[in-house]
C-alpha cells in the first residue's frame, strides 16, 4: 500500500500579522511558521494506518513552498513517514487552490497511491478546496471533513462531520482521498530517537515549474484588516426590562422606531 500525505507550513496563529507592501499577503519576515493543524491529523492517521498494516504501507509526506517548509517535512519524517517530497516554490503564497491541486496531482498521477490524506483546510487560506480538486484531477473517491476512519482490506469506512453536529457514515473502495477534521485523532509528538532517524530518511526536491505550468483561476486583488465598528452592548434584567431597554435604544440610536 502507498500513502501520500499533503502538509502545508502556515503562519503560527500567535504571530503578529502585517500585510505586505503589495497588499496581497502577509509580511513573512515577521512570522513564525508551523505545520498546519489539520494536516497534523492527516499525517497521524496515515502513520496509524501504516502501524495497523504491520508497517508495510509506504508513507510519503509532501509540501510545497520555499526552503523553510523543510522543517514541516522533517517533522513529518520524525512522526513516521518514510520519505519527504519538497516541491520548491518561493512564491507558493501567490498560487491559488487549483494550481496547488494541479501540481500535487501532476506529481502523484503515476505513483499509484492507494490513499491520500490532507487536512480539511489550511489555517491561513481556509479554502478547503485543494483536497477535493486533487481527487477530481486524479479520478479517485473523495470524502471531506472526516472525524472517524477505519480500513479493512481495500474498503474504507469514515465518519464525516455535517452541520448541526450531525455525522454521516461513508464507505468507499480504494483508491481514495480524505480530508481530515479536528477530532479525528490526537497527533503524536516526535520522539528524540525518531527525530534522529528522520535525518537519514530520503528528502526529494522538485521545482514546481517542472511539474506543471497551470495558470491560476483566481487572483488575490487586495488583503486588508477588518475595520473596527464599535463595541457591543449587553442588556441585563428581566424580560420586560430588556424589552423596554431595547425599544429605548432603538428610538435613541436608530431610525427604526421613529
Amino acid at each position: 500500500m502507498k500513502i501520500l500525505v499533503c502538509v502545508k507550513q502556515v503562519p503560527d496563529m500567535e504571530s503578529a500579522f502585517r500585510i505586505n507592501a503589495e497588499g496581497t499577503w502577509l509580511e513573512e519576515r515577521d512570522l513564525a511558521f508551523r505545520m498546519n493543524e489539520y494536516d497534523e491529523y492527516a499525517l497521524e492517521q496515515a502513520i496509524r494506518v501504516k502501524e495497523q498494516e504491520g508497517n508495510a504501507p509506504d508513507v510519503t509526506v509532501l509540501s510545497i513552498g520555499p526552503a523553510r517548509v523543510g522543517e514541516a517535512l522533517k517533522k513529518g519524517l520524525a512522526m513516521g513517514a518514510d520519505r519527504g517530497v519538497h516541491i520548491q516554490d518561493d512564491l507558493a503564497y501567490q498560487k491559488d487552490s487549483f494550481q496547488i491541486a494541479s501540481v500535487i496531482s501532476a506529481f502523484a498521477k503515476d505513483k499509484n497511491y492507494d490513499l491520500i490524506f490532507t487536512g480539511m483546510q489550511s489555517q491561513d487560506r481556509g479554502s478547503a478546496q485543494v483536497g477535493p480538486m486533487m481527487a477530481e484531477l486524479l479520478g479517485i473517491a473523495c470524502v471531506t471533513t472526516v472525524v472517524g476512519f477505519s480500513l479493512s482490506g481495500d474498503q474504507v469506512t469514515v465518519r464525516r462531520e455535517l452541520e448541526g453536529g450531525l455525522k454521516q457514515v461513508v464507505r468507499f473502495k480504494l483508491p481514495g482521498l480524505v480530508t481530515c477534521q479536528l477530532g479525528l485523532n490526537t497527533p503524536r509528538y516526535p520522539t528524540l530517537p525518531n527525530i534522529m532517524k528522520a535525518r537519514q530518511k530520503e528528502l526529494i526536491t522538485f521545482n514546481m515549474a517542472d511539474l506543471t505550468k497551470t495558470e491560476s483561476l483566481t487572483t488575490t486583488r487586495k488583503m486588508y484588516k477588518a475595520e473596527k465598528k464599535g463595541g457591543g452592548l449587553v442588556l441585563e434584567g428581566s424580560n420586560n426590562d430588556l424589552a423596554d431597554k431595547l425599544v429605548a435604544l432603538l428610538k435613541e440610536k436608530t431610525s427604526v422606531l421613529r
